[in-house]
């Protein structure tokens, strides 16, 4: 224990994110859900001692291991301090003890158990979506208010709302943190998919008024999903193409900001910074993910991806085009009409895809506005410009006015 506090400052917010919702799944696994609230306190204070105790004497040996020790005792200590423990608890207690079931079992299995049908409970389809994702991130990611409102672009009341009514509807639905069974299975998977889906979507194009990107919620939405994948009743096709699409999107992430923060298009992109890695991660999976018959967004969006990941060629571009016709079909929705587009103007030329953009007449979304700026910057320099404002005028987030903003002044001293 002879390092210095330099480094459990560092640690510490990582362990946070990764053992923070673990510790919390197996804690609910014993309490249950509808006292979900005293296991975060005890796994909040345990995370307190860390920092008070590492900051003093260093960090231990195995960092992660003594946080589970902790926690373990301070579980105990509450059982045999509170009333809960006498009027509701003890009883359940003491029967798994004659059962001789291990007491707060912090095994591997246990932890990743616990927290798949975490997953599970949190993405209740009697939720709001938008109520599931912010319960999502508090719970199985250990956001905090702030951080769930910055990624969210509203305040902190509205998402104080969201996650009282969410829990109260977590805690009133009696869910059992048990091993999940089949019909549970089956009747919140696509629930799971969508949440896991769209916080990593918030991640990779982030709303946050200052980042275009969250690192942070692109790890942790893989994080999750890998879960899916490696438990035999989640381990499905969509699963995986989820997962795989996950990995190809994310092996572009360090390419995709520059060191200021800006966002780098994907032409100007440096490919000697994706990750190949990654990519080979997604086409093990995008392989598993083809193993049936069912095609799903997931699937779709997974090859979609998987093509951006390859060299240019001749046939590229179609591929790209044919998968979203698929796609547009199967799911409609303005951000695949407009990524449609882009694809058909790599195919048919710039002056196709401005006529087909403007028949989407989609005028108050500012992607629209790039979108047509970019399609207008060889041709028509005015027009880039004016649209380019326009989507400036439109986008809430300043990394993304800024990236236009250079946009309009690299077209402007063209002209001049």
């Amino acid at each position: 224990m002879d390092q210095q506090p330099a480094s459990y400052q560092e640690l510490l917010p990582h362990l946070f994110r990764l053992e923070y919702s673990r510790m919390t799944a197996v804690l609910c696994r014993h309490f249950g859900l509808r006292h979900m609230a005293i296991a975060e306190d005890i796994v909040s204070e345990t995370f307190l001692k860390a920092t008070e105790a590492w900051g003093a004497q260093g960090m231990p040996d195995n960092p992660a291991a003594w946080l589970y020790t902790v926690a373990k005792n301070k579980t105990k200590d509450y059982l045999k301090r509170t009333s809960l423990f006498e009027t509701r608890v003890k009883g359940a207690i003491q029967q798994q003890e004659q059962e001789e079931t291990p007491d707060f079992d912090f095994s591997g299995q246990t932890i990743t158990d616990s927290l798949l049908a975490m997953i599970f409970a949190v993405c209740d389809p009697a939720n709001a979506t938008e109520s599931q994702i912010c319960l999502a991130l508090q719970v199985l990611c250990g956001f905090s208010v702030e951080e769930i409102a910055d990624a969210f672009l509203t305040s902190r009341e509205t998402i104080k709302k969201r996650l009282q009514r969410a829990r109260t509807s977590l805690r009133d639905n009696n869910f059992q943190l048990g091993p999940l069974q089949e019909a549970t299975i089956q009747a919140r998977l696509d629930a799971v998919l969508r949440t896991l889906y769209l916080l990593f979507n918030e991640g990779y194009f982030s709303k946050s008024a200052n980042r275009l990107m969250r690192k942070d919620l692109c790890s942790e939405a893989m994080r999750l999903a890998l879960l899916l994948t490696e438990n035999p009743l989640t381990n499905t096709t969509q699963a995986n193409a989820l997962l795989a699409l996950m990995c190809y999107q994310s092996s572009r992430l360090e390419a995709r900001e520059d060191e200021e923060g800006e966002v780098v298009l994907f032409e100007r992109q440096d490919q000697s910074l994706w990750s190949r890695e990654l990519i080979d991660q997604g086409n093990h999976y995008l392989v598993n993910a083809c193993s049936g018959e069912a095609v799903s967004k997931y699937h779709l969006e997974a090859g979609i991806a998987y093509w951006h990941t390859t060299p240019a060629g001749n046939s590229k571009w179609e591929h790209i085009l044919q998968l979203y016709n698929q796609l547009i079909l199967l799911e409609y929705s303005a951000v695949t009409a407009l990524n449609r587009t882009f694809a058909f103007a790599k195919v048919y030329g710039n002056k196709a895809g401005i006529v087909e953009a403007e028949k989407l007449g989609l005028e108050d979304v500012s992607y629209y506005h790039s979108l047509l700026g970019y399609l207008y910057a060889d041709g028509d320099a005015q027009k880039a410009v004016m649209h380019y404002n326009k989507a400036i005028a439109l986008t809430k987030s300043m990394a993304e006015k800024r990236t236009l903003q250079k946009e309009v002044e690299r077209l402007e001293k063209g002209t001049a």
